[in-house]
């Protein structure tokens, strides 16, 4: 039978039906209510907790509207940057004590002498809050009283991939959907002619560790969560200019009746993934208009271009930043930049030095373009990558200068605005920076926050799933209150 003649059988009628209203008397009798009711409610709705997505109202009062996440892929060290360990520096080259690594995940060191490698950097207080931070990131300290530096995160995952999907996602399980998705799916978008979850990637230094795709994917929440990747050279984003001889008229006829078809189909389909086509057809045609002028950075002040470092669409670290500026003026809610070239395992002084010449200058910039503009006590920037470095040395063969191995057990992240307090450090690792010791801050504790300052409760933002309700922070996560303002 074709689809219209089984659209009238009557087990079709009864079977939708029955599913229909067996959730709404499901819902009903568990005291929960879905989300097509909860904007039919004639309460009245505080307008600071108003919300143009799912959650409507947000579950209490947000401090921050939007996220810029500075993603360094490869795992910058610790102990190059924020967490400075004197004690180190005094048994560099002296066998690593076997109480600290007996027993414990070891990357690529596994099996070889472990030998105790004091910090390459040397540290200085600064600001008011005499927060101690590298002299490799002197833009960056210059905003010590704007930064929470968390000095005690840890993670699961000792391996890239496995640890960036841990960082995005909250599992090392492939296919969940990414903390950007999540955020979208919950908070919908304040951009009418942009994607709600942007993504652009640079890079420098050692020949960088890939990224994939699924990194921003939006796993088995709806699709048009997902992240959309911007890029800095050529089209910003692939296949949305018209094709050669297709002017603006044409275009959105072409758009318009493809609209008009999909809903004749979804009519009887009702699938969400034809609702999500239609709008992804409808934002792309805004986004020919809209990205042209996004990534026409002629309109920036000279002082502006300057402090960035910027001299054009060139694909760095710092036009991604001066374009995550733009974008959050916009009103995208989710920007994520991935630098890659940070897994030094080899030559570190060189290469650190270089990654963090690549990003300092940029991400000082960023933090001070926000603040003058009024924008970063209601975005939320964060600072770091998937996992630390090792406090042994490790030397790769054929290398002639040492490096750090991947480490998970303890490691720092940087926060900004959004509601959390600046000139703080939080937690602390053990004296030669190996483990978290003091208010660690679990991988889940840092979503758990970052949801509780967009002003929704980690616990309720679920999403069912192959008869099981999934959330960001799986089962774990608490909220990191010592850090909020």
């Amino acid at each position: 039978m074709n689809h219209s003649e089984l659209s009238l059988q009557r087990r079709t009628f009864l079977g939708q039906s029955a599913l229909g209203l067996g959730s709404v008397a499901l819902a009903s009798l568990l005291g929960k209510s879905a989300p097509a009711f909860a904007s039919s409610s004639s309460s009245p709705v505080d307008p600071r907790l108003a919300s143009p997505g799912l959650l409507n109202p947000l579950h209490h009062l947000p401090r921050a509207k939007r996220v810029i996440f500075l993603c360094m892929a490869g795992g910058p060290s610790h102990l190059e940057l924020f967490d400075e360990k004197p004690a180190l520096a005094k048994l560099d080259g002296a066998p690593m004590p076997t109480s600290y690594t007996e027993g414990q995940p070891i990357a690529q060191l596994q099996g070889k002498e472990l030998l105790c490698w004091g910090p390459r950097a040397k540290f200085a207080s600064h600001g008011q809050s005499g927060q101690r931070i590298s002299s490799l990131l002197p833009a960056m300290s210059q905003h010590a009283d704007e930064l929470c530096i968390l000095r005690s995160m840890k993670t699961e995952q000792i391996n890239h991939d496995p640890a960036h999907t841990f960082m995005n996602t909250g599992t090392a399980i492939s296919g969940r959907p990414s903390m950007g998705a999540w955020v979208t799916y919950g908070l919908g978008s304040e951009a009418d002619n942009l994607p709600g979850f942007v993504v652009m990637t640079s890079r420098s230094g050692r020949p960088p560790q890939p990224v994939s795709s699924r990194q921003w994917h939006s796993g088995f929440l709806p699709s048009r969560f997902q992240g959309v990747p911007f890029h800095s050279t050529g089209e910003p984003v692939h296949y949305a200019a018209n094709p050669p001889g297709v002017d603006f008229e044409r275009q959105q006829d072409v758009v318009d009746t493809l609209g008009k078809l999909n809903r004749l189909h979804n009519a009887e389909a009702n699938d969400p993934e034809i609702a999500t086509r239609i709008a992804q057809y409808e934002l792309a045609f805004r986004m020919q208009s809209s990205v042209p002028t996004l990534t026409d950075i002629s309109d920036e002040p000279q002082h502006v271009l300057d402090a960035y470092g910027v001299s054009g669409a060139d694909g760095t670290f710092a036009y991604n930043c001066l374009l995550a500026r733009r974008l959050a003026e916009r009103g995208v809610r989710f920007v994520q930049l991935y630098h890659r070239g940070w897994d030094h395992h080899d030559n570190l002084e060189s290469y650190i030095k270089t990654s963090c010449d690549s990003v300092d200058k940029a991400t000082g910039a960023l933090l001070g373009d926000l603040k003058q503009r009024g924008l970063l006590e209601d975005t939320l920037v964060v600072w770091g990558g998937e996992f630390g470095r090792t406090p042994m040395a490790q030397k790769k063969d054929g290398a002639a200068k040492l490096g750090r191995d991947h480490h998970i057990k303890g490691f720092s992240m940087v926060l900004a605005g959004g509601g959390v307090k600046g000139g703080v450090t939080h937690g602390a690792t053990d004296e030669l920076g190996y483990n978290a010791v003091e208010s660690v801050v679990h991988v889940h504790d840092l979503h758990a926050t970052m949801l509780h300052l967009l002003g929704v409760d980690h616990k309720r933002l679920t999403y069912r799933y192959q008869g099981r309700d999934f959330r960001l922070t799986d089962v774990h996560g608490e909220v990191v209150k010592p850090i909020l303002a």
